[in-house]
């Protein structure tokens, strides 16, 4: 029986108009271009790619910081671009962000129990200071942290125990949706082991739903349940993680999962290496975006732009695939 569905995104989209002159029109950039996924309760949706595919712009729109230009957002029974102020204010204390830079997402001049009580002061009117103070402590313990920090300082602490300070701050309001925009990218690895262990947990323990976002995947291979690639601002594929990690199909996919070291000696890939540099926005190739690096494309890529489609358990926009999986059934024919 499959969870309830907490978040719903439908051909979402994100266009940013650039000036380009005094006596030019502005440019028109396609930050994310038609995005659908779902993000089931108590699971983890990976989002990955590089620099540039679309991630932190996916994320803004999910924490409501920014506006779809296009499509349909829908967190738990409220469509977001419908929705007026006073139900997105209540949305908002339901889907919280962990940003990448524990130190620049807290206030240096503000101590760690004011920190974590202003949420609740702005949206809990209604508790007493002693209360604040007791949710604070309690939280300050689920992250592991003791009683005695709650009275220190940002700088006072590792970057390990700030990104758990920050955890915690978005934990504050008893989220049921956490964005992670590359919340370990910034740690040693393995202080990001640690953190990535008390993600699982909070998430066991609170019910919590992940949108984890980050470059590689070796990040979040022991985290989630399904992985979104994106490149230049669209889903290129996106399948369940056992599914994704084992029989990739996309050219860029395989790419990137070449690049990932494995565990076990024996099994690692060929390193697949792409040539040329992620296309600019501003000029995006015709076709399929990916064909200038691809090494499997051919002239169908390079003038229509394949769509997502359903190839088993994955789907995946790639006219390489479709010609394979054409070639295997005349064959089998």
């Amino acid at each position: 029986m499959n969870a309830p569905v907490v978040l719903n995104a439908s051909k979402l989209a994100r266009f940013y108009a650039v000036p380009r002159g005094a006596f030019k029109a502005p440019a028109t950039v396609k930050a994310l271009a038609e995005a659908s996924f779902t993000l089931e309760a108590g699971k983890t949706l990976a989002v990955v790619g590089e620099s540039g595919c679309g991630k932190s712009t996916l994320a803004r729109l999910v924490t409501m910081i920014e506006e779809p230009s296009e499509g349909h957002l829908m967190i738990g029974d409220t469509d977001v671009v419908n929705a007026d102020r006073e139900a997105l204010r209540k949305l908002r204390s339901e889907v919280q962000i962990v940003f990448q830079n524990p130190y620049g997402s807290l206030n240096p001049r503000q101590k760690i129990i004011d920190a974590l009580a202003e949420p609740l002061i702005i949206n809990r009117k209604e508790m007493s200071a002693a209360d604040r103070k007791a949710a604070v402590l309690d939280m300050l313990k689920r992250v592991g942290l003791r009683p005695e920090h709650a009275n220190r300082y940002p700088h006072m602490f590792s970057g390990g125990q700030r990104q758990r300070i920050a955890i915690a701050r978005a934990l504050m309001l008893k989220p049921k949706i956490l964005v992670l925009d590359e919340p370990v990218s910034a740690l040693d690895v393995s202080v990001q082991a640690q953190v990535l262990n008390l993600l699982v947990e909070l998430q066991e323990s609170l019910g919590l739903s992940y949108l984890f976002i980050s470059h590689g995947l070796s990040v979040v291979r022991h985290m989630a349940d399904e992985i979104l690639v994106m490149y230049l601002g669209r889903v290129v594929e996106r399948a369940p993680r056992e599914k994704l990690f084992e029989q990739p199909l996309h050219p860029y996919t395989q790419a990137l999962l070449s690049a990932t070291p494995m565990a076990d000696p024996e099994r690692q890939r060929e390193r697949i290496r792409l040539k040329g540099e992620l296309p600019s926005p501003f000029n995006p190739p015709t076709g399929c975006a990916f064909h200038p690096r691809c090494p499997r494309a051919f002239d169908k890529c390079k003038v229509e732009r394949p769509e997502l489609r359903w190839h088993g358990e994955t789907e995946v926009a790639c006219w390489a695939v479709e010609r394979d999986e054409a070639l295997v059934a005349t064959q089998a024919g």
